[in-house]
């Protein structure tokens, strides 16, 4: 069994398909279908099963990929540097994110990626909804959440947080009291998602979690928009840490409860980089994981 085939079912398994992969190396879908059945002949296990739509691996055979992937990316690495036929990365990298983290974490840092990698394009696609990265041929995506679950590779790029804040014009008019339980009583700017809407958790250093109850007559479909109607005093939000530190620090939305930790749904909570898989995982995308992971951790 030699290591191309063995890229050629990861490959596979990242398209989801023996079409996509055999775009992806510009063959014949029939002889990506005949590398796999003599792998699997060889294994004596059967890694893939068929759906109506796609190839989805057996349990035997996810176990046995997901072994084999950094065996052959390390191999990989190991040849380039031996050799020492490792290229400038380049080609163009398609990259998803949400808006808000897009337009306040990744657009910031772009310029100076763009200048270590001159040869790489960015493509950029900011969105709320979760694109499927082998059905819009995605990259790299960028998701904020616990632990990620599911068949796709991630690499935490740093730890996120929640604060409930609001504007001095807002707390002039309507002050909140010292306890969490407060802001029942108060508009609150809430986020069009279902654990967002009704309810916000909070918590004093290793205690028990609690929920308070929040109501208001505005709903919105994107952060961004909630962290401009907080700074223009329409009432109160949960929002992420890395969206409010300048308010905070210029003193445009107030911090109302530092000594308390909060949360919509878990409070260990991340933005990750996610990605397919680690066969031919090109070096746009593995110096862009790296770039990110050390700028904003």
């Amino acid at each position: 069994m030699d290591i191309s085939s063995l890229k050629v079912v990861l490959l596979v398994e990242a398209q989801g398909s023996l079409a996509g992969a055999a775009r992806v190396l510009g063959v014949d879908p029939s002889s990506i279908s005949r590398i796999v059945s003599s792998v699997e002949s060889e294994l004596g296990v059967r890694l893939f099963q068929r759906t109506t739509r796609r190839l989805v691996a057996t349990d035997e055979g996810r176990t046995y990929l997901q072994r084999l992937a950094p065996l052959l990316e390390e191999i990989d690495v190991a040849r380039e540097e031996a050799t020492g036929k490792r290229s400038q990365p380049n080609g163009v990298l398609r990259l998803t994110a949400s808006t808000a983290f897009s337009t306040e974490v990744i657009v910031p840092h772009l310029a100076e990626f763009r200048t270590r990698y001159p040869d790489i394009a960015i493509d950029l696609i900011s969105h709320d909804a979760n694109l499927d990265l082998v059905e819009n041929q995605i990259d790299l995506a960028i998701r904020l959440a616990p632990v990620p679950k599911g068949d796709l590779i991630s690499t935490r790029l740093m730890t996120t947080a929640y604060r409930v804040v609001a504007s001095p014009a807002y707390l002039k008019r309507h002050p909140v009291g010292g306890a969490p339980s407060d802001v029942a009583g108060h508009d609150c700017l809430r986020f069009a998602l279902p654990d967002f809407q009704d309810r916000w958790l909070y918590k004093k250093g290793s205690g028990e979690p609690k929920a308070v109850s929040v109501g208001g007559g505005l709903l919105f479909s994107n952060a961004l928009s909630i962290r401009k109607a907080a700074v223009s005093g329409i009432g109160v939000a949960l929002l992420a840490d890395w969206m409010v530190r300048e308010d905070l620090s210029t003193e445009r939305l107030v911090d109302l409860f530092p000594d308390y930790q909060w949360a919509a749904t878990e409070f260990d909570t991340a933005a990750w980089a996610l990605y397919p898989s680690r066969a031919y995982l090109p070096q746009k995308v593995r110096v862009m994981i790296d770039y990110l992971r050390k700028v904003l951790s």
